[in-house]
């Protein structure tokens, strides 16, 4: 792809502050394709969020759109995330500029087949195999109209994939395991990874302070990760821990309440965040959810010592050597007693390095996608 190309991208959310994983994907390569030379018209959907200048520096010009809300979508023969993103101003927007649309997921995904966009060439960037990730919502979720609601939305993101996948001439999927899922429904499906705030392995050698789970609290997937760490494997464990993470709810609070050497980090800046991560002796990073690629893991390589995952979580990333692995809350024990005593060595940074800087790369990465748009 020659520099200064045009490049539409429509983000689900506004991709700043980059604080969660599907935004931090964004924000970054929106920055890696912006020191490439692309020339990229950003389109964001607006809610709880509002506009964010640092964007203008890295595009042409930023389009924001107010997101539909209410229960009346959930009736949609659409998915919820999808049907509260057809907004016409979108429409109109990409058909002033003709370039290729990178959408962010299903849920920028309404106007994929429409006619006035016939001639486009269309990429779909997804972060999950989103039907996958929303019966997970539903196992981890207690209160039953919830439940059902992520069960029946399900059903319909299934529905909507197959029928929308198709029309891409493109899918990046974010991890190998998806990859090979998404490569059977279409042809052109390949492994981009998640793109990250990372230059370069800054992890510290030596020894910690803590143990740290760290993500965002408000999901019900990391809540029940939390509970099971606090409940099974740290409530017996004199080692200090620390939880950290957006929207933390009431009945995590309570649970860590319980625990002298257990402490919450509600809410931290980017930059707090950065320090728990540096300063912590293990990560740990249990999951119960298989899809995608956790950026919770990339970051805690990149800027962490010790990384303490279980299967689930490494499963064809290719960083399981870079990794202790745990599934049991026995298993998970053990490897804390193992580990406590043991320094981050120069061996085990020049790994990470090694490893990370060959498969993680966001330059390499951004000039790899403008080839792949460059040979549709």
């Amino acid at each position: 792809m020659t520099a200064k190309i045009k490049l539409h991208i429509v983000a689900f959310n506004v991709p700043y502050p980059a604080n969660y994983g599907g935004v931090i994907d964004i924000f970054f390569r929106v920055k890696a394709l912006w020191r490439s030379g692309a020339k990229i018209h950003l389109h964001c959907f607006q809610y709880g969020r509002g506009e964010q200048p640092i964007l203008d520096k890295y595009c042409e010009k930023v389009y924001y759109y107010k997101r539909g809300e209410g229960v009346r979508y959930a009736f949609k023969s659409s998915p919820y995330i999808v049907a509260t993103r057809n907004n016409p101003g979108l429409l109109e927007n990409l058909c002033a500029i003709k370039a290729p649309i990178i959408f962010e997921g299903l849920h920028t995904c309404y106007f994929l087949g429409h006619p006035l966009l016939e001639g486009y060439t269309k990429v779909i960037r997804m972060h999950n195999i989103e039907h996958d990730y929303y019966n997970g919502l539903a196992r981890a979720e207690s209160n039953i109209p919830r439940k059902v609601y992520f069960r029946r939305e399900a059903i319909k993101l299934k529905q909507f994939e197959q029928e929308a996948l198709k029309k891409a001439d493109l899918l990046l999927a974010i991890s190998p395991s998806d990859q090979k899922y998404f490569e059977q429904i279409h042809p052109k499906s390949y492994f981009m990874p998640a793109f990250h705030s990372h230059d370069e392995v800054l992890a510290k050698k030596g020894r910690g302070d803590y143990i740290l789970f760290h993500g965002n609290l408000g999901v019900a997937e990391n809540q029940k990760a939390v509970l099971f760490l606090i409940q099974q494997v740290l409530s017996d464990e004199k080692f200090p821990a620390i939880i950290a993470g957006m929207d933390p709810p009431q009945k995590l609070r309570r649970a860590i309440k319980k625990y002298r050497h257990i402490k919450i980090v509600a809410n931290p800046a980017a930059r707090e965040m950065g320090e728990l991560i540096s300063n912590a002796h293990i990560c740990i990073l249990p999951t119960f959810q298989p899809t995608g690629l956790k950026l919770k893991l990339i970051d805690s390589l990149f800027a962490g010592r010790f990384c303490l995952a279980n299967s689930t979580m490494v499963k064809e990333t290719g960083l399981e050597g870079l990794c202790i692995i745990a599934d049991t809350p026995s298993e998970l024990k053990t490897a804390i007693k193992n580990t406590w005593g043991k320094e981050f060595s120069e061996d085990d940074l020049n790994k990470r390095k090694n490893i990370l800087g060959s498969v993680f790369s966001n330059n390499l990465y951004a000039q790899r996608l403008c080839n792949l748009i460059d040979e549709v």
